[in-house]
């Protein structure tokens, strides 16, 4: 069965265009093109418009991509948030994925990035091409509030998630490893992401990066 996607974008060509790129995909299909965040929620009243990943410009008339991310995290949390933008700035970068987006792409990329990009998000639930990582990690590394990173403690199975934080592992292989359940490594997750001020996978990544804990 294929992945539903919508695709909400006010250039209506462009739109259009990216449509027809994902429909070569095997694995995808576009349910619809919108403008604007507020003609994607009318669509969403009705349950089989609601798709499993959304793509999202992030310039945009009524409703702009921010305040579209931040409704889609709060009203349908399972719903994959895609930016799709020409926006390479840290600000709209960073804004995004605090808004809610699990993955942020530049519209000049090649079609099999963005197939790429799409099978990744689906399997591991976010994805960042090189430029973006390095963005988020620059804003970490200049974050005041991870000045005292040194003085945090961590339990030794906090320290071993870390580590395996950098890897393309599944948090199922991530248990396994780990000789524990899939459960348990989510709270030790959600207890690192308490610590460290983080939201996401990323950030854990970024911040074992940082301190010399990657495996990698």
């Amino acid at each position: 069965m294929k992945h539903s996607i919508v695709i909400v974008d006010d250039h209506i060509l462009i739109a259009k265009a990216i449509a027809g790129v994902i429909e070569n995909f095997p694995k995808y299909t576009v349910l619809y093109e919108v403008q604007h965040g507020k003609a994607l929620m009318d669509k969403f009243k009705v349950p089989r418009n609601i798709p499993d990943i959304v793509l999202l410009d992030v310039n945009m008339p009524v409703m702009d991509g921010f305040e579209t991310a931040k409704w889609l995290k709060e009203n349908h949390p399972d719903v994959l948030i895609m930016t799709l933008s020409m926006q390479d700035d840290d600000t709209s970068l960073i804004r995004m994925i605090r808004a809610g987006a699990k993955g942020y792409l530049l519209k000049n990329i090649q079609p099999q990035e963005l197939e790429i990009a799409l099978e990744t998000l689906v399997t591991k639930g976010y994805y960042y091409p090189e430029w973006a990582a390095g963005k988020i990690y620059s804003t970490l590394s200049s974050n005041p509030n991870h000045n005292k990173l040194p003085e945090i403690t961590f339990t030794e199975r906090e320290e071993e998630l870390l580590k395996y934080c950098c890897t393309e592992m599944t948090y199922k292989e991530i248990a396994e490893k780990m000789f524990c359940s899939v459960r348990t490594v989510e709270g030790y997750r959600d207890s690192l992401f308490d610590k460290l001020g983080l939201k996401t996978r990323v950030g854990l990544a970024v911040y074992a990066i940082k301190t010399g804990r990657c495996l990698l």
